[in-house]
């Protein structure tokens, strides 16, 4: 470790530093930090042993001025407390943190205005690149990123053009899973309960259930659509439904789902007795309710990471990269809250 006359470390190693005592270009030391699969194994081992041994770390607000673009990317979801995007968000940052990157996370709430105010922020932090989940579509907010240079992924919402990546999964056909299966245990009066239809996967879920009834020509949707979708919108939702109860009730997502069978529970409504009770999401708490809970099983885990490596695919070879928009089928998981 270098030292002044008066015995302190150093503390001004730089690349210049590094390159000297190994023996190689400046040009060389960057490539080991930013692009190591670009040198020799055998320089790379002697620029990272001299790394160590002088104790350099890599100045990372520096080397992003210099090079326009930093090590960290941008992470935009719906809704922090749904257990199913800290899955999403877990995908992304283990993908991340193996090709060392860093994660800026933010919520929109559902709220255009806080996606807006959040997007701006990224742009102005000048990530690397970032993934979204769009309140409404992706002609919004995420455009005004690509245009300015930023690729952008959409995460859990189909691109609507090619030149964008972009991982979902097939909302339209997990609705009609669900209410298929309803209508086979012999539900007709049966209940959408959602949140607002400008949230794509509300509206395609939706979407699903109706061609279900469509294509069985039988059951009516009564629709229930919550501002929020969370537990206490579900709870505050089944009680409304106790006034005039229905065959089976469809969440849109399982915390839905959950505010829903504590209700009937408390108020003596057998599940699945008297009402069906169908989730979306298939989070761990689904199997661990009082009543296991029927759901629409997504992937998250693997949405966040396919997506991230997209992302970093279209940051790191630009000129290579190839838009892919992906698209999952889901899996209805039968457990007993559906069990006639």
């Amino acid at each position: 470790m270098p030292r002044s006359e008066t015995g302190s470390r150093d503390v001004t190693v730089g690349i210049k530093e590094v390159a000297q005592q190994a023996g190689v270009s400046p040009g060389t030391v960057s490539n080991v930090l930013n692009r190591p699969e670009r040198v020799a194994p055998e320089t790379r081992a002697r620029v990272q042993r001299v790394i160590k041994e002088l104790g350099f770390v890599r100045n990372g607000s520096a080397s992003s001025l210099r090079a326009g673009h930093g090590r960290i990317v941008g992470l935009m979801l719906l809704d922090l407390g749904n257990p199913f995007f800290a899955e999403v968000a877990r995908g992304v940052e283990d993908l991340m943190s193996e090709r060392d990157y860093g994660v800026i996370l933010c919520g929109s709430a559902s709220q255009a205005g806080r996606e807006a105010r959040n997007m701006r922020m990224l742009a102005e932090q000048q990530v690397r690149g970032v993934l979204v989940t769009p309140v409404s579509d992706s002609r919004g907010t995420p455009a005004l990123l690509r245009e300015r240079g930023i690729p952008t992924v959409l995460l859990d919402h189909p691109a609507t053009r090619g030149d964008q990546c972009s991982v979902t999964v097939d909302d339209v056909t997990g609705g009609w899973l669900a209410v298929n299966h309803l209508l086979e245990r012999g539900a007709r009066d049966i209940v959408f309960l959602g949140g607002p239809l400008t949230i794509r996967q509300n509206a395609d879920r939706r979407k699903g259930a109706l061609r279900a009834l469509r294509e069985a020509g039988a059951g009516t949707l009564r629709e229930v659509i919550v501002d929020e979708m969370n537990s206490r919108a579900g709870h505050e939702a089944a009680e409304r439904l106790l006034a005039e109860l229905p065959d089976a009730v469809f969440c849109a997502n399982d915390l839905l789902a959950m505010g829903v069978l504590r209700v009937f529970l408390q108020q003596g409504v057998r599940v699945p007795g008297r009402v069906l009770v169908v989730g979306y999401d298939d989070i761990e708490y689904a199997v661990a309710s009082a009543v296991p809970l029927t759901s629409v099983r997504q992937p998250p885990y693997k949405l966040g990471r396919i997506a991230a490596k997209l992302l970093l695919d279209e940051c790191d070879n630009p000129g290579e990269h190839a838009h892919q928009q992906i698209m999952f089928q889901p899996e209805l998981i039968i457990r007993e809250s559906t069990s006639r």
